[in-house]
C-alpha cells in the first residue's frame, strides 16, 4: 500500500512544490526573454537582401559586385546562392 501522509506533511510538501514552481516560472520566463544569438534567417533585412541577390543574379552580376552592393560579405553571398539553389531545385522537382 501507499505510504501514509498526515496533513501537515502534505501541506509541507504542497509549499516546497510551490516554491519550485514559481522558480521554475522565473526561470521559464528568463528564457522566453532572452535575446536568441546567431544569424537571424529569413527576417525582414535577410529577405530584402537576398531578394536583391536573385535580381542581381539572374541579371547576370558577378558575386563580387552584388556583394559590394549589398554591402555584405562574399560569404554571405555564396550562402544566398545556396538557399538559391535549394529554393531553385524544390520549385523545379514540383
Amino acid at each position: 500500500m501507499g505510504k501514509l501522509v498526515t496533513l501537515e506533511e502534505a501541506l509541507k510538501r504542497i509549499e516546497e512544490l510551490e516554491k519550485e514552481n514559481a522558480k521554475l516560472r522565473e526561470e521559464l520566463e528568463y528564457y522566453r526573454n532572452r535575446k536568441l544569438s546567431g544569424r537571424k534567417k529569413h527576417n525582414a533585412k535577410w529577405m530584402a537582401i537576398y531578394n536583391d541577390f536573385v535580381v542581381g543574379y539572374e541579371s547576370g552580376m558577378t558575386m563580387v559586385e552584388i556583394a559590394k552592393r549589398n554591402n555584405v560579405s562574399e560569404r554571405t553571398i555564396y550562402r544566398y546562392k545556396a538557399y538559391y539553389d535549394k529554393v531553385r531545385e524544390v520549385e523545379d522537382n514540383e
